[in-house]
């Protein structure tokens, strides 16, 4: 049977003519007014994932350029011995911001950003399940991002380098001022951002697919996107429980990193290179999946194993997380451990090698294209080969201790970063242009700006191998004449300064009008779903959520493009006049529900905006302010929930075509809020974890922890805490249950039980170390402690307002028997907080006692 046979076979008497010219032209003008961005200043309310993807490169690109020139400044400074174009106080401000931005500003982002254009169209839906979630994380990217970066405008920018080492950081005597607690709020703040994106993205991956498209059908694309969005909710996480502990130390004297009350500067450095190592992988593998999406496409064949290229992406991410103390190798660690890691750092290499060879090979056996995008992979190709032999060099620890700390790492650290990353981001931007403005960018300037770049980049990172082996050392800000230094240092500065000439061509490329006519429809022949857009683009996305059984359609299902351009798959109309898009199953795509999204709001731009307020008057002490705009962002965002999430639908399905009937509500598994709670709370379970680790590790590298005539915070109230965890647990998920048989008054009642009980839960855990007279600035003891304490009362207290708002939605009539959304994610919520309530009392409580005993 055809497919077009097939597809009539699907459906049912009396379904619309999608081959009747005004049936269609119906159609797609009810689906242009449901998903027509706002004009004029509502603009800015848009939350469809086009406009906000676009807002997101943007600002991500601007960043970078505003990083490169830092880095143009720092090559100035070191064209020449003992310049002063430089001060030593400047130049220490503009190299902690360079490496900040790029990597926080920069490098995950841009990954986010494209992500969040391309993934909805690959996926066949018409957007990502959580636009305003979306809308939300770049509001805070934006604004902490310009928190961060105006600093240096105003003498206040951090000034430590974008590893921030306590004890020079910690300690007001040495980095006084505000440029510390600017990188630690204002990146926690962009946190925020990247996490949130992070969750969208996974969830999009996993529950918005097409039907048919199976997970081992999904673009590679894809695939990356879930590796790179589960690095960043694991490895985010540890580096914001640092900050926790970093900030605690800076603002109320809790001795974490302060050796002389029992601290220990190292914690820091487990706990930022458990973020920075896999950090490096998060900002290489998106540039890899733009790799695997352009190669095929001008080999003109599929990518060559397929299954191979999937494990190894899983395994670079996997292994990534055992290589952190591959940058502490320098610290006196034991021999056992940096033979370890050692090793762990040279097995990376494998799934690594894996990508690049099947590249290589599906290059050899296809027919390849050349063009602009092929160009630049070919280079990014050549330079993170090259950056990843010297990543082996730097693996081992006997080298590792000779280059430690010199530009021989600068070196390598951009080639990898840079090179494998930059250049694939330009190869993307010729390559996907036509989708983002539907024209083509013009070849001979990207031809002329490879070439500048690709020389100048080699010119200017090259010597810095030489410079580092005969031992410049990094994040010096001049240095005396006569060391053989010069001549590396002027031609690198020569190299930087052609680069960057080189990728100012590619911008004026993208800024220059355009007159051009538009490009053809799917301009290189691709393959994959995001070509299947209509040129000029519609803000609709798709124009029928298709069927798909292969991983290029576009090549093996014939008149694929013509069947979505007539409607002829699901959700071609929008009667009711509402977003929607389909939502599958995890493993098969079997479709379970017709979601409904929200529209454009300013909502998710005031929440940014108070949040932002939080965290900003809180770097400059002002406390009262700092609670007035927490009070309000939670304000904002409960109001956000209440009135755009969990939407009673005025029926229960909804005919989508095709033969097939949809539920519009459905809750637990199926629902994809159900799926963002338990991947939010997996990343909040890490950074509890952290916190432990930092309990745990001075339980190891002191002789007496809890030292000696140190009083605990007793058993009593711990005891009583848990307990009441217990019960305000048991209370919700009963109240759930009862719900779910019609017992509306019994749960009720059982989640106001469940509200004091998680009030008095945090209350009791609290007071324990209080009446036992714990200081946490005495010694690292009761600091950690009381941190625990304090993470989970505040667990407690969210859980108390999560069902406090449940039971409000109740008695609004928004929470019933079958539209039990809300109660199921928050009976999942609290499994997690039991759970930390659980492991916090047993760590500051019990083990004590049985490590005593022992």
């Amino acid at each position: 049977m055809s497919a077009a046979a097939e597809l009539d076979a699907m459906r049912r008497p009396g379904d619309p003519d999608q081959e009747d010219e005004a049936v269609r032209r119906g159609q797609q003008e009810r689906l242009i007014r449901v998903w027509e961005t706002p004009p004029g200043w509502r603009y800015w309310s848009d939350v469809n994932n086009t406009t906000v993807g676009v807002w997101y490169t943007v600002t991500s690109f601007a960043f970078m350029l505003f990083a490169g020139v830092l880095g143009l400044m720092i090559r100035v400074q070191l064209a020449v011995p003992e310049n002063d174009f430089l001060s030593a106080t400047m130049y220490n401000q503009v190299y902690t911001l360079h490496g900040t931005v790029m990597m926080f500003l920069f490098a995950v982002p841009i990954f986010e950003a494209v992500a969040v254009i391309l993934l909805p169209q690959m996926l066949g839906a018409r957007d990502l399940p959580f636009p305003r979630l979306s809308a939300f994380g770049y509001w805070c990217f934006l604004i902490g991002g310009l928190f961060v970066c105006g600093s240096i405008f105003f003498g206040h920018a951090p000034n430590s380098g974008w590893f921030m080492y306590p004890p020079l950081t910690t300690q007001a005597r040495f980095t006084p001022g505000y440029g510390a607690d600017i990188w630690l709020l204002g990146l926690s703040f962009i946190e925020v951002a990247s996490i949130a994106a992070a969750v969208e993205l996974i969830v999009g991956a996993l529950k918005c697919r097409p039907p048919g498209m199976r997970l081992n059908l999904m673009p590679l694309y894809a695939w990356y996107v879930l590796v790179v969005a589960a690095m960043i909710l694991f490895a985010f996480p540890p580096l914001i429980a640092g900050d926790i502990l970093f900030e605690m130390e800076r603002l109320f004297d809790w001795p974490f990193f302060d050796p002389t009350r029992g601290g220990d500067p190292m914690l820091w450095q487990h706990l930022f290179w458990i973020f920075g190592h896999p950090e490096v992988y998060i900002v290489f593998l998106p540039a890899i999946a733009l790799l695997a999406m352009i190669i095929p496409t001008f080999a003109r064949r599929p990518l060559l194993g397929y299954s191979w290229i999937v494990l190894a992406a899983v395994g670079t991410g996997f292994l990534s997380f055992g290589l952190w103390v591959h940058h502490m190798f320098t610290t006196g660690l034991p021999a056992i451990s940096l033979g370890f890691f050692s090793a762990a750092s040279e097995a990376v290499a494998i799934p690594t090698g894996v990508q690049i060879f099947v590249f290589l090979a599906t290059c050899l056996v296809g027919n390849v294209v050349y063009s602009v995008p092929m160009l630049f992979v070919s280079g990014a190709l050549g330079i993170f080969v090259l950056g990843g032999l010297t990543g082996v060099m730097v693996a081992l620890a006997p080298f590792d201790w000779q280059v430690h700390d010199t530009y021989f790492v600068v070196a390598h650290l951009h080639y990898v970063i840079l090179g494998g990353v930059l250049f694939p981001i330009v190869a993307g931007i010729y390559y996907y242009w036509p989708i983002v403005s539907s024209r083509k960018l013009h070849d001979r300037a990207g031809k002329v700006a490879f070439w500048l770049m690709f020389v100048g980049f080699n010119v200017a990172f090259f010597p810095m191998h030489y410079a580092g082996m005969i031992g410049m050392p990094r994040r010096v800000y001049t240095y005396p004449a006569q060391l053989g230094l010069e001549i590396p240092n002027l031609i690198s500065t020569v190299g930087a300064f052609v680069f960057a000439a080189g990728f100012l061509v590619v911008v004026a490329d993208m800024l220059r009008p355009r007159k051009d006519p538009y490009a053809d429809r799917n301009p290189w022949n691709a393959g994959t779903l995001e070509w299947s857009g209509e040129i000029p683009d519609q803000s609709w996305g798709v124009r029928s959520v298709p069927i798909v059984r292969s991983r290029y359609p576009i090549w093996d299902q014939p008149g694929f493009v013509e069947d979505m351009d007539r409607g002829r798959f699901y959700l071609p109309d929008a009667e009711e006049g509402k977003r929607e898009t389909l939502v599958t199953t995890v493993l098969d795509a079997e479709p379970v529900q017709c979601l409904r999204v929200p529209g454009p709001s300013f909502v998710p731009m005031a929440a940014a905006v108070f949040l932002g307020a939080c965290f900003i008057a809180a770097t400059f002490h002002y406390w009262t302010l700092t609670i007035g705009a927490l009070v309000v962002a939670i304000a904002v965002i409960l109001f956000w929930l209440w009135r755009a999430t969990a939407v009673i639908p005025e029926k229960e399905t909804k005919y989508v075509g095709l033969g097939l009937d949809l539920p519009l509500y459905v809750s637990g598994p199926h629902s994809v809020s159900w799926w963002a709670m338990f991947i939010t709370m997996l990343g909040d379970a890490t950074a509890f974890l952290s916190l432990c680790f930092g309990y745990y590790f001075f339980f190891t590298v002191h002789a007496d922890f809890p030292p000696a005539g140190t009083q605990g915070p007793g058993l009593l109230w711990p005891s009583a805490a848990l307990a009441l965890f217990a019960l305000a647990w048991g209370a919700c998920l009963l109240a759930h249950r009862v719900l779910r048989g019609g017992g509306v008054a019994a749960a009720r009642a059982l989640l106001a039980l469940c509200v004091l009980a998680s009030l008095g839960a945090g209350a009791a855990l609290l007071w324990g170390p209080h009446a036992t007279g714990l200081q946490p600035t005495a010694h690292v003891y009761p600091a950690t402690v009381w941190i625990l304490a304090i993470w989970t009362a505040i667990h407690a207290f969210v859980g108390t307002l999560m069902a406090g708002y449940c039971l409000a939605r109740s008695l609004a009539g928004h929470l019933t028997p079958r539209h039990d959304i809300d109660l199921a994610n928050v009976v999942l919520y609290w499994h997690f907080a039991a759970a930390t309530g659980l492991v916090t009392v047993a760590t500051i409580a019990y083990f004590p006692l049985v490590a005593g005993g022992a």
